[in-house]
């Protein structure tokens, strides 16, 4: 079996609410979604999805992700998509970096060898647990009152677990984490990210103060050795997000203690075949996972809930979905959906969901 075309989408997502990151330095309103068509000579097509979190957020952009696929495009076409590592070493040697651009092509060849091998992409990669996995959702940086009403929209729809973006004011963050801790229910999964927003002693401070509660804090600093310099003054869990990228980063935390729980988000990491390095290096050191794309439709959505399936049940905290936040719909309803605040991992070979091409109007390059 051989590639011998791939198609690029270029397609706007819109958000249903204006959303906010870090003390509102970071605004959202649409994401820039490419999605690639992979062609075989078997007839077998697969599909991949490359959504970042905006521009601004981390290194990465929609049009760089074209960009990459144009470059990449001639090694990796007449290679058998079967073969991910060799894939995965094509993408490498025609462009050093870039994880993000990959991401996509990853996904597409999965796709494909799933539906070859007849399984789903989770049993292809060794097994795939059943248990339906917590979304967690994503409240962006709000007041308290709005917090309040955001959470509960989400409980409506049956959510346990919450992200809650804080960072920017140091009082503020804390009156917030008291407040989403009063509502705190069994069972409930609470997560408070400050996407790099708290310098080192806005970081102490927030944790020195909410010590007494036991929360766990997402990227609370800038860089890992911003993390590292801290490690030793509180007791708070940590989780790393932003600075999980390459696979040195993953041991660095691990073989450093600098958190207790990774969140993997496949499309910064490269993708699927990378991804599982990181998962294989948190569990050799006990450390848990949450799992997500970056940003992205249900095909982004449904890459992290086969991934999130191969991580045992007690070592996966949530997935995040963010097809609930989109006011599109590429896919026509198919593929995992919220389902009591829950996602089912799909029996369906490969991936499980392809889009509708009708939906993403015509290609912006084709491949061959």
């Amino acid at each position: 079996m051989k590639i011998t075309r791939l198609s690029v989408y270029h397609v706007d997502l819109p958000l249903e609410h204006p959303y906010w990151l870090s003390g509102g330095r970071l605004k959202f309103e649409t994401l820039d979604a490419t999605f690639v068509k992979i062609e075989t000579d078997a007839g077998i097509i697969g599909w991949g999805e490359g959504t970042p979190w905006g521009h601004t957020y981390v290194p990465a952009h929609g049009p760089g992700i074209r960009a990459g696929i144009e470059t990449m495009a001639p090694f990796i076409t007449g290679l058998d998509p079967r073969r991910l590592l060799d894939v995965e070493r094509a993408m490498d040697l025609a462009l050093p970096g870039h994880l993000y651009a990959k991401s996509p092509i990853d996904m597409a060849c999965w796709d494909i060898a799933g539906q070859a091998a007849g399984l789903p992409i989770a049993d292809l990669m060794g097994g795939g647990s059943r248990t339906p996995r917590p979304i967690a959702s994503s409240v962006g940086a709000k007041t308290v009152a709005d917090t309040r009403a955001v959470i509960d929209r989400y409980r409506q729809r049956g959510y346990i677990a919450h992200s809650v973006k804080i960072g920017g004011d140091v009082e503020r963050d804390i009156a917030r984490i008291r407040d989403v801790e009063s509502l705190r229910q069994p069972g409930d999964i609470f997560l408070y990210d400050v996407n790099r927003g708290w310098t080192r002693q806005q970081a102490l401070r927030v944790m020195s103060a909410t010590e007494d509660l036991g929360v766990m804090f997402e990227q609370p600093c800038e860089t890992l050795d911003d993390i590292a310099a801290i490690a030793g003054k509180h007791a708070a869990t940590v989780s790393v997000d932003e600075t999980l990228v390459t696979l040195q980063d993953a041991t660095r935390i691990a073989r450093d203690g600098l958190a207790e729980v990774f969140g993997i988000k496949l499309n910064r990491v490269g993708g699927l075949t990378k991804a599982a390095r990181m998962r294989d290096v948190a569990l050799a050191h006990g450390i848990d996972m949450f799992v997500m794309g970056t940003g992205g439709s249900v095909l982004a959505d449904t890459e992290a809930l086969h991934l999130a399936a191969t991580i045992p049940d007690a070592n996966c905290r949530a997935v995040w979905a963010c097809q609930d936040m989109l006011t599109v719909d590429v896919a026509g309803g198919r593929g995992p959906r919220n389902l009591n605040g829950h996602l089912h991992l799909p029996e369906t070979p490969g991936l499980g969901v392809h889009p509708d091409e009708d939906a993403l109007g015509d290609p912006v390059a084709v491949y061959t």
